[in-house]
């Protein structure tokens, strides 16, 4: 017998337990990626986050599980349904708390339903899907939503959860042997572009590297959190993680975090940080405390690329957003999410709203699509 249960800390699950369910080593539904999120206190009720982690046990043994959320806003998601908080509550409703199945401020791609590789994982996606949907519904919540989902899991979300797509923009290894090659593949004015913007920073006088995470020492993280944080500050935005979860990353993720980082006279005056998997280099983070042309490009984009083609990664998803990325080698392509809401008639109204929303995104996907920065059009 299956049964479900939640937990209010993930380290109230088997670290073995829960990794040997997932997929594959995407860094941000690793045990140690999630449990240093709440370790280290960026998981916190006043931040309007509540770990509520799913497990589906049978015989004592965890056979499933999802990263799981209580949330008390939208912060955080970057998947907004602020417009949709707003009608349930002016109708007299309560929308928050809702449950949220998603890597907190993270919007990553990867598994969601952890249910391992085996013939029995479809099912117990499904099975983790109900639990959620009837949990919602026991205790009366406004909705459930599922963020970031990958390809396979879309199949596990019947018809009566609502259907919303995004676009970001990724880059893709074609085999490349060196940043050279990967150029001479742009068109003559995006190839131009590239090497007058790394040819700025060429011509700063700062030092430029990439770093693995176990190689910083805690004054170097102390400082790459510090630019971190002005820099959101900077822009009126919450900086959510705290300077002990980056000191966390170098001591649990090692070299599964990297860092590129510019020196000015050997102090470090820019960073940007980036996770990654076995094929795979996510970039997250950037801050700087000097203006420098082509800098932001050069650590968040170039080195990342240049990184991916030297050690065989297939492919680089630099973030949310960002129609910049294209004229620098990255390609549109479509992130899925999955949203329950409860009540069947808000439903219904907000499902005729997402039909306008997705032939509008349709729209665009295909708009950037006819930006092709390549010499030769090429797909993702």
């Amino acid at each position: 017998m299956i049964e479900a249960r939640f937990h209010d800390s993930i380290e109230r699950i088997s670290a073995t337990a829960w990794d040997a369910l997932r997929p594959d080593d995407n860094p941000f539904v690793s045990h140690a990626f999630l449990a240093a999120l709440e370790r280290t206190g960026c998981i916190r009720p006043d931040w309007g986050w509540q770990a509520h982690h799913l497990g589906l046990y049978e015989n004592d043994q965890l056979i499933a599980a999802a990263p799981l959320y209580l949330k008390g806003n939208s912060h955080g998601e970057f998947v907004f349904d602020w417009s949709w908080a707003s009608a349930w509550e002016r109708a007299g409703g309560d929308y928050y708390p809702k449950l949220l199945n998603a890597v907190p401020y993270s919007p990553v791609p990867g598994p969601r339903l952890l249910a391992g590789t085996g013939p029995q994982a479809p099912a117990r996606r499904e099975a983790l899907v109900s639990a959620m949907r009837a949990f919602a519904e026991r205790m009366q919540l406004s909705s459930v939503h599922a963020n970031f989902l990958r390809d396979n899991e879309l199949a596990a979300f019947d018809d009566h959860w609502l259907t919303r797509s995004d676009v970001q923009f990724h880059w893709h290894n074609r085999n490349y042997t060196d940043f050279a090659q990967f150029l001479g593949t742009l068109n003559h004015k995006k190839r131009k572009n590239i090497r007058h913007e790394r040819n700025q920073v060429a011509g700063s006088g700062l030092d430029i590297g990439l770093h693995g995470g176990s190689s910083l020492s805690t004054q170097e993280w102390r400082r790459i959190h510090a630019l971190y944080e002005s820099t959101f500050d900077a822009k009126g935005n919450h900086a959510a993680l705290t300077r002990e979860l980056f000191l966390a990353f170098g001591e649990t993720l090692g070299d599964h975090v990297q860092v590129a980082l510019a020196r000015h006279h050997g102090d470090i005056i820019a960073m940007a940080l980036f996770l990654q998997s076995h094929d795979t280099l996510y970039g997250r983070y950037w801050g700087a405390a000097m203006d420098v042309p082509g800098l932001h490009f050069e650590l968040c984009y170039y080195q990342g690329i240049e990184h991916a083609i030297r050690h065989g990664l297939q492919r680089f998803e630099p973030g949310a957003q960002g129609e910049h990325k294209l004229a620098r080698g990255f390609l549109p392509v479509r992130t899925h999410s999955r949203h329950y809401l409860v009540n069947a008639s808000f439903r219904t109204a907000v499902r005729a709203a997402l039909a306008q929303e997705a032939e509008a995104m349709d729209d665009y996907a295909r708009e950037l699509l006819l930006h092709n920065p390549y010499a030769h059009v090429q797909s993702p």
